[in-house]
Parts: C-alpha cells; sequence; structure tokens
C-alpha cells in the first residue's frame, strides 16, 4: 500500500513508499478509502524534523492529518459503505486524564494523548486508513472534496465556543470582530463570524492574489499594513498567525470587555521590548480575557462540519488553491504567493 512517511525526527526524510501494511483492524472498525489530505504548517515542520513521534521503534511515522476519505466497510454497522468521512486526529491519553475522560481530550491534563500522523499514531496520508466510528464524521455529500477542510474549521469552531462561552461571563454584544492572518484558519475563522452575523475585518500583509478577494466575497473587509493602522477597537480578535508583534498589537487594540484568542502558534527566539506592567493595567482595568486554544474534541468536529454545510460551497471551493498528486508532495511542501490551502490527491 502507498503511503507518505517521514522517519520520525530525522530531517528531509519525507518519501513515498508502496511497502505499507494494510491498516490493522486494531485502529478501528471502519475501513476507509482515502482521498485527499491537507498540507500546512505542522506537516512541514514534521518534514522539517522539528518534531513528530512514530507509534513503533521503527520510527517511520505515516504523515497527514486533516483527512477526507470514503467508507471501504464498518464491521460496527455505524457508517455504511460510499459514506464520505473525515478522521478525528487526536486519541484521548490511557490513564485517562479528567478532561479525556469525559469526552475533552482537546483539553488533556497530561499530556498523554495520541494524533493521527503527529504523535505515535499513523496518519491519513496513505490509499487506505481505518478509525473507530466514534472518531470519525460523517460529511454532507454535497461536500465533495471541500470536507477536507473539516480539519482546521473543527480548531476555529472550538476557538468561537470558548470566545462565547467567556462571552457569558457579562451581558454581552459583540459586534466587530478583527482575524489576523488570511491563511486557511484566519479564512475559516472569519467565516464562521459571518456566519454568527458579526462585521468581521481580515488582516494580512498580502495585497493581491486571492486572499483579498475571497474575504471580499465572505462579506468582510480586508485591512493590510499593521494592527493599528486599522483603526479598529474590536470587542473580539482571532490572532491566527503567531507572529510575535501582532500579538503584542492585538492585545492593545482589543476593546473594553473584549476577548483576544491567540490561535497561531509562535516559533519563538525573537525578543520584543513590551512594556508588561502596561500591557497588565490596559488587561485588568478593560477585563480583558486572552487565551489560547489548540485542537478539538467531537462536539467541535460536528459543529465544524455544520458550519461547512452552511457555507457557500464555492466559496469554500475557491479556499482549495492547490491540489498535488501524492508522487509530487514535494511541490505540496513548497509554498506558492497564491497558495491558501493546498492537498495531496491520494489516487495521483
Amino acid at each position: 500500500m502507498r503511503g507518505l512517511i517521514v522517519d520520525a525526527g530525522r530531517a528531509s526524510s519525507a518519501r513515498v513508499v508502496d511497502d505499507l501494511s494494510e491498516p490493522d483492524p486494531a485502529e478501528g472498525s471502519v475501513l476507509v478509502q482515502g482521498l485527499e489530505v491537507g498540507v500546512c504548517v505542522t506537516d512541514r515542520e514534521i518534514i522539517a524534523g522539528l518534531y513528530g513521534t512514530a507509534p513503533d521503534d521503527g520510527g517511520r511515522l505515516v504523515i497527514g492529518h486533516e483527512s477526507l476519505g470514503r467508507v471501504i466497510s464498518d464491521d460496527s454497522g455505524t457508517f455504511r459503505a460510499g459514506d464520505l468521512v473525515a478522521g478525528i486526529v487526536r486519541r484521548p491519553d490511557p490513564v485517562p486524564c479528567a478532561n479525556c475522560a469525559v469526552g475533552e481530550w482537546d483539553m488533556c491534563r497530561n499530556e498523554q494523548y495520541v494524533e493521527c500522523g503527529i504523535k505515535q499514531r499513523h496518519g491519513f496520508a496513505r490509499e487506505r486508513w481505518r478509525v473507530e466510528p466514534d472518531f470519525a464524521v460523517r460529511l454532507d455529500p454535497h461536500l465533495g472534496a471541500c470536507g477536507v477542510l473539516l480539519e482546521p474549521t473543527s480548531i476555529v469552531a472550538k476557538a468561537w465556543e470558548h470566545i462565547e462561552r467567556i462571552g457569558t461571563r457579562a451581558h454581552w454584544e459583540p459586534r466587530i470582530v478583527l482575524v489576523t492572518g488570511a491563511g486557511p484558519i484566519g479564512l475559516l475563522a472569519s467565516m464562521l463570524g459571518v456566519q454568527r452575523g458579526l462585521t468581521v475585518h481580515v488582516l494580512d500583509r498580502v495585497t493581491d492574489g486571492p486572499k483579498p478577494e475571497l474575504v471580499q466575497r465572505l462579506g468582510a473587509t480586508y485591512h493590510t499594513g499593521g494592527v493599528r493602522d486599522t483603526g479598529l477597537t474590536p470587542d473580539i480578535v482571532l490572532e491566527c498567525t503567531g507572529a510575535d508583534s501582532v500579538i503584542v498589537d492585538v492585545l492593545d487594540i482589543v476593546g473594553p470587555g473584549g476577548i483576544a484568542c491567540l490561535t497561531g502558534v509562535s516559533s519563538g527566539g525573537r525578543r520584543l521590548m513590551v512594556d508588561i506592567g502596561e500591557a497588565n493595567r490596559d488587561i485588568v482595568l478593560e477585563n480583558n480575557v486572552v487565551f489560547g486554544t489548540v485542537n478539538a474534541n467531537l462536539r467541535h468536529w460536528r459543529a465544524a462540519a455544520d458550519a461547512l454545510v452552511s457555507a457557500d460551497h464555492d466559496w469554500l471551493g475557491s479556499l482549495r488553491t492547490r491540489h498535488v498528486p501524492l508522487t509530487q508532495f514535494a511541490e505540496a511542501l513548497t509554498a506558492q504567493p497564491t497558495d491558501v490551502k493546498v492537498v495531496l490527491d491520494l489516487a495521483a
């Protein structure tokens, strides 16, 4: 069986192989024909050897965590042959911690979870894969290839859920949202904001290419330049770049009683001069909340599936800016100016 693997922890070891074993039935009763996987920064970092853990001593890890597939069979009877599905990335830790025990594995307390294509479990960049019925999400067939966007949408579905939970601490009528970064996460976060009837502004550094048009088609406003150049005092900020200077500016402009949600992961290694005392003063006196979020649980995946069904499918399709055969995966790893979401075709 063909798939895309790395030698975990070794840079530039990514390669397509034809000798993968058929997926072990222990991985789950649902046997799936892999259709596509999305490519993101996490995949590039695993290929660079920055992290990634193999499930066994052999050191080989099948990567790919943004999945789309079609059910071949399911011994449990939960799914039917032909169903379009995505596989959930994270599995709860075996202890389990208090959160994993109640299905909140995205909030695992002891970090003993495993993640498909990332940590101690093979991913979805292979011709066939298996998944447990409780960790597969059925997609509306009308979504078609746009279903590969489910995993990144689940991340922002969780972000929005947590924003709204925090907002209930007081009377709250948010109107203005600023999303920093117009990559897949930023655009999907913006889509969920528009679906909530909010006025959405998106900030990115590019001035041409597909991003400005995608934001405009969404009914949002596109900005370039710095955070302060927007002139906004947003009620909600979703920071999706991980850029340290952007994060600092976001904390400065969020409005009184506002919420700043950090979804971008910073690379570190750069120091900025920040008046932390002033930042603390502003956050405290304005009753602001700053929080980080990553991953998602089943509830968020299902919310994401609903959000995708409700979206403009032509707009969603426009996010898929490059479609690369698996055998040419190296092309997908080289970012292009017009990229939004790059996907690998597992059948090509």
